[in-house]
């Protein structure tokens, strides 16, 4: 399996408040784009799974979501993560 619970634990101490904090935006934000990344070289090898390729679709709206969210709540913390995680914005 690609995202054990210990990668997750990475992810929410590397970008949460701590391995625990499942619910903070940035946790969140990261696991999803560990996710999409995950799923994009899933494409790469297998063009014809409509199925992943929707479920990608789905990821980067919610990550989306969670970016627009953070961007009103509290630009600084946007601005971090964004950096961090290398995305466009």
């Amino acid at each position: 399996m690609y995202l054990t619970s210990e990668k997750k634990e990475e992810i929410f101490s590397k970008h949460g408040k701590g391995k625990n904090d499942t619910g903070s935006a940035e946790g969140q934000i990261a696991l999803f784009t560990h996710r999409i990344a995950h799923l994009s070289e899933h494409l790469k090898t297998n063009r014809k799974d409509y199925n992943t390729e929707r479920s990608l679709v789905m990821l980067v709206g919610k990550r989306r979501s969670l970016l627009d969210y953070l961007m009103k709540k509290d630009i600084i913390r946007y601005r971090a993560i964004v950096k961090e995680l290398g995305l466009r914005k």
